[in-house]
């Protein structure tokens, strides 16, 4: 694969992280996004089909949903009961009611950030979507890892995760993407338990 946006001899390289805890387990969730040192090569939104972020079984499916800033997100609720989701991030400040086969027009989310989001109805409910800067990212698996395909160059590396206190979530250190390489990334603070408290400070922070 080659990058028109950056000329066809700039060939992508696999760029992995493994996202371990302080014990050295595996990281299920967290967000791990490159964006170029010189941000002019980041590249528009190449695509014009919206992400989804669902309702299913009372719970916001994916959890975790990474797109890149200017994409749109359709919100549909494949429940038989009604939703009203609801986010007061500074990077994305909407209310939708979601009914059973009535989708809302598509949102669009323009600036980088995390944006968390719950449901008036259902307060359990609780699932963020990243907006990062660039179109190289991706979110890690069970077993932690996470593979990026990328230019070759200079980038800083953020990694988040929702459970990871807010004043936390800048976690970022540069590095090179010159041939395919592995990176282990150890999260320096414990993660903290999804309880109704944390939901509640996360919403009051944002």
């Amino acid at each position: 694969m080659c990058f028109a946006v950056l000329g066809c001899s700039v060939q992508a390289e696999r760029f992995s992280v493994t996202v371990l805890s302080p014990e050295g387990n595996p990281v299920e969730h967290a967000v791990a996004a490159l964006v170029p040192l010189d941000k002019s090569l980041i590249p528009e939104v190449s695509t014009s089909t919206p992400a989804v972020m669902d309702q299913i079984d009372r719970q916001f499916s994916p959890y975790v949903l990474a797109i890149q800033a200017g994409e749109w997100v359709n919100f549909p609720n494949s429940d038989s009961i009604k939703h009203h989701v609801y986010s007061f991030s500074e990077a994305k400040s909407f209310q939708l009611r979601l009914y059973k086969d009535k989708p809302p027009e598509p949102l669009a989310f323009e600036k980088p950030g995390v944006v968390a989001l719950g449901c008036n109805i259902h307060d359990w409910m609780i699932g963020y979507i990243y907006v990062a800067e660039s179109p190289w990212f991706g979110i890690s698996d069970t077993s932690g890892e996470i593979t990026i395909e990328a230019p070759q160059g200079e980038y800083q590396l953020h990694v988040w995760h929702p459970l990871m206190k807010p004043a936390d979530l800048a976690r970022e250190q540069n590095v090179t993407v010159a041939t395919s390489s592995q990176l282990a990334w150890t999260l320096q603070e414990a993660l903290h338990s999804l309880t109704h408290d944390h939901l509640t400070d996360e919403f009051d922070e944002y």
